[in-house]
Parts: C-alpha cells; sequence; structure tokens
C-alpha cells in the first residue's frame, strides 16, 4: 500500500471514528419489523452490534463484536423508520433499540432514540443494563419503556451466566424507578443454571422494590441460537440442556406473582 493509501485509510477511519462519538453513526447488524415481542403494537428493532456480557444462552452471538455490524448513519434509520409512523400510530407500536447491548453505542442510541421522539414514535430499549451509566437522564428522557434482562438475583449465578457483575443492572434499575420509566423486566428461565427457586427468589424481590415494573416476562430457555455458535465457531456449553417444562415455568411465575407483580 503506498503512503497516500495508507494517509488515505487513517483518515477515512478518524472520519468514521468522528462520526460514532457524535453519534451520526453506528454499528448495526440488523433491523425488522416485529409484533408483540419487543414492546407494544409493531415494533421497528433496531439491532445493535456489541456487547459486554457473554450470556452462555444467547441467542444472538454473532451480535457480540461490534466490528461485525454494518455502518449506518442515524439519518437513514430515521428515514426508514418515518415510512412506518403509519403502522406505529394504528398498532400502538414504535421504536425498540436491541442488540447486542444498545449502552455500547450511546451517543448513536440517543441521536436514535430523539428522532424517533421528534416524529411522535414510541420508542423503546432493550438492554441488560449492565452499562447503565452510560445512558444519560436525557437520553432516557427520549424512552418511553425499558425492557430489562434481570438476568439472575444470585451475584455468582449471575457470573456464570454473563462473565460480569450483577450490581450495574441493580443500579440501572433503581435509576429507572426513581425516574419513573415504565419498565417490562424479562428473566430467562434455564435449567440448571438460573432455575434455583431460590435465585429466582432474589430477582423478584430486586424487581418488587421497582415500582414502575409493569410486567415481568419469563421467558423458557431455548436452543434456537445453538446453529449460530456452532456456525461462530464458539463454544456453546448449553447444547444438552433442555427447555424447562411448563409446569417449572408456571412455579417460576408464581413467584413472582407472589410479591404483586404482573408476571407472563
Amino acid at each position: 500500500m503506498t503512503v497516500e493509501a495508507t494517509a488515505a485509510l487513517a483518515s477515512e477511519r478518524s472520519d468514521r471514528f468522528a462520526q460514532m462519538r457524535a453519534g451520526e453513526l453506528g454499528s448495526v447488524h440488523s433491523w425488522e419489523l416485529v409484533t408483540a415481542v419487543d414492546g407494544p403494537g409493531t415494533r421497528m428493532t433496531v439491532f445493535l452490534s456489541g456487547c459486554p456480557l457473554r450470556c452462555l444462552y444467547c441467542h444472538n452471538p454473532d451480535t457480540m463484536a461490534m466490528r461485525n455490524g454494518e455502518p449506518i448513519l442515524a439519518d437513514e434509520l430515521l428515514r426508514r423508520m418515518r415510512r412506518y409512523r403509519g403502522v406505529f400510530r394504528a398498532t400502538g407500536g414504535g421504536l425498540t433499540l436491541s442488540g447486542g447491548e444498545v449502552l455500547m453505542q450511546p451517543a448513536y442510541a440517543a441521536t436514535l432514540l430523539r428522532g424517533a421522539k421528534e416524529m411522535g414514535i414510541h420508542t423503546a430499549i432493550d438492554t441488560s443494563g449492565f452499562l447503565g451509566a452510560q445512558c444519560t437522564d436525557e437520553m432516557l428522557d427520549d424512552v418511553d419503556l425499558v425492557l430489562l434482562d434481570v438476568k439472575s438475583g444470585d451475584e455468582l449465578t449471575y457470573r456464570r451466566v454473563t462473565g460480569r457483575g450483577l450490581q450495574p443492572t441493580i443500579d440501572f434499575g433503581d435509576r429507572l424507578a426513581a425516574k419513573g420509566v415504565e419498565t417490562w423486566v424479562r428473566f430467562v428461565l434455564v435449567p440448571g443454571l438460573t432455575d434455583d427457586p431460590a435465585n429466582i427468589a432474589q430477582v423478584a424481590d430486586i424487581v418488587a422494590r421497582w415500582r414502575n415494573v409493569a410486567r415481568v416476562e419469563v421467558l423458557p430457555f431455548h436452543q434456537m441460537g445453538a446453529d449460530k455458535w456452532a456456525s461462530l465457531g464458539m463454544e456453546y456449553q448449553l447444547a444438552d440442556v433442555e427447555p424447562p417444562s411448563n409446569d417449572d415455568v408456571d412455579a417460576a411465575r408464581a413467584i413472582f406473582r407472589a410479591r404483586g407483580l404482573t408476571t407472563y
């Protein structure tokens, strides 16, 4: 490569990083229109690339690395959102930013959320809360709903599931409660990993403190992401785990309901 070509490449990278810092450019894995999955109504769900957690049951391991995403300008996504405003109004839907972990790209997320609110579009973020400190109060002002994944109530189990610590999720949940941001909590029930009744009770005790939680969703573990792990050459530790029985799911939901939480 010539000196001139090397300098041009360095300049291009510098410009791209500047756009990312400004929230104008992001790394996007994909987007799709979905109904009754990532919030109310029909949603335009945007999956951002990059995640600091390494959840053993992740069904989108291809979103873990930010470098695997496609660089997309915020303006382009906002143009796409504008096309679906009629659908959003008719169904009570809107925009959901998911991942990966949306708060890996806070400036980009903030730009998308602000643009959506300026168009009158309902907004949601789907997050583990681990990077909640990167979510500014100004960004939260543009968020109508948070889908908060509380992966465990026990610190050791949380570290086994994610490779990270639990406290940042609790801290973020406390912030959401203090600000009164509507929150739906999600908990994945994995046999042999998160299904200990004591662990579930600890999750329920944490969530019961947050008066802004409108619902809890207990999601049964599934194997739909196993092929992705294999295709990426990544070790998948839960290959032999069977999904929980209906009775086990009902028992877990009963623990949350016993604390007065609306649970599905």
